[in-house]
């Protein structure tokens, strides 16, 4: 009996091993079953992620679309998709657009407006006279959501404003009072004129320093460039640059000055420490002078007169001191702004309604689109 009962007593034993065995090789073949599951989990969570990164980079690139805008002389600005080059919206006013300007941030496009009464007559002829726009048109500053473009606030400026310029800090909006021979000084925290302050003889087109501390205007009535502290908000001194200055434009460095000389087919081209000036020969009477991202280049819009018109923009290689292209534009060239990439000019065309763009790399215009009104100013978001 003892021998019987030891007998079954292993088998059992042994048929319960067996048992685990199997057990564990359910357990194993179950493991080895859910690793492929497993994987195809992962893959699917990671699809899922990538598709919502995909979807986040749409939505931020719908965001951040990019415009650039046209001021129109005819009382209106154009705002343009810079992907497509389509007109997306008209802002219609009362009165002559002269100027645009996007502000630093990229969310508010400032303009001139001078009331019906004015015109901007010296367009259609030259920029010779003295101080150039006309009599008794006071004016004003608009400032537009760019976005929405709902109009945020309206100021009242000075007689027959011209351009308009952005601090980069954000703090002010500059613009100039071309027959009242001053600025205003707009404080962008309150649209509020804050300040006054007297330059030389039609001050025109500018640019402010990239430490927001020195604007420095052309003026058209005399052979000046007025230098204002806007930490002082007094004018510092006038650099004599040549005959008739429209638009001044000034290196991201604050070292070099440039300066469109209408009467004289010339870039005027200033070391800020010696005042030294040097001329480079352009086109029939420049306009607005451009200096691109990286100081490199300066594009100069050549606009000549409405019975002859210009219709190119030179090119101005900083470092040389000379002129390394002439691109062909459109009719009357006037206004000249460069995309914050680095790889297009845009060029307003006043005498046929147009804006050309140009691929920077090629020297030469890659399209042509239509804007009515009269283009004149031009400005683009970063």
């Amino acid at each position: 009996m003892n021998k019987v009962k030891m007998s079954i007593f292993i088998f059992l034993l042994m048929l319960g091993v067996l048992g685990v065995v199997l057990a564990g090789c359910s357990l194993g073949n179950n493991a080895v079953d859910e690793g492929p599951n497993k994987k195809e989990l992962v893959a699917a969570v990671g699809e899922n992620e990538k598709q919502e990164g995909e979807n986040t980079e749409e939505m931020a690139g719908k965001t951040a679309a990019q415009y650039y805008y046209t001021a129109n002389e005819g009382g209106s600005i154009s705002k343009i998709d810079a992907a497509t080059n389509t007109i997306i919206n008209t802002i219609e006013l009362e009165g002559s657009v002269h100027n645009v300007q996007v502000s630093p941030d990229g969310k508010i496009i400032g303009a001139t407006l001078v009331p019906e009464t004015g015109g901007h007559d010296e367009e259609d002829e030259s920029h010779e006279e003295e101080g150039g726009h006309g009599e008794g048109n006071s004016g004003k500053a608009l400032f537009f959501d760019v976005e929405s473009d709902e109009l945020i606030k309206e100021v009242e400026v000075g007689n027959h404003p011209a351009h308009i310029v952005f601090t980069e800090n954000g703090n002010f909006a500059v613009v100039t009072n071309n027959e009242d021979n001053n600025i205003s000084v707009i404080d962008m925290a309150s649209y509020e004129v804050v300040n006054t302050v007297e330059t030389g003889i039609g001050p025109h087109g500018f640019r402010i320093s990239a430490d927001s501390q020195k604007a420095y205007i052309a003026n058209m009535g005399e052979d000046t460039v007025s230098v204002v502290n806007l930490e002082t908000m007094k004018e510092e001194k006038r650099i004599k640059v040549g005959a008739v200055p429209v638009t001044a434009g000034v290196t991201s460095d604050g070292k070099t000055l440039v300066a469109t000389l209408n009467a004289e087919n010339a870039l005027a081209v200033v070391d800020l420490e010696t005042e030294k000036v040097e001329k480079i020969e352009v086109g029939v009477g420049p306009a607005q002078v451009y200096v691109d991202v990286n100081d490199e280049f300066a594009y100069v819009a050549n606009q000549g007169t409405k019975d002859a018109p210009s219709n190119s923009v030179t090119v101005i290689e900083l470092a040389l001191r000379k002129a390394t292209a002439e691109i062909i534009t459109g009719k009357g060239a006037h206004g000249v702004v460069t995309s914050p990439d680095n790889k297009k000019v845009y060029v307003t065309n006043m005498f046929e309604d147009t804006v050309s763009i140009i691929d920077k790399g090629q020297n030469k215009v890659i399209e042509t689109i239509e804007v009515k009104g009269v283009p004149n100013g031009i400005s683009i978001t970063e």
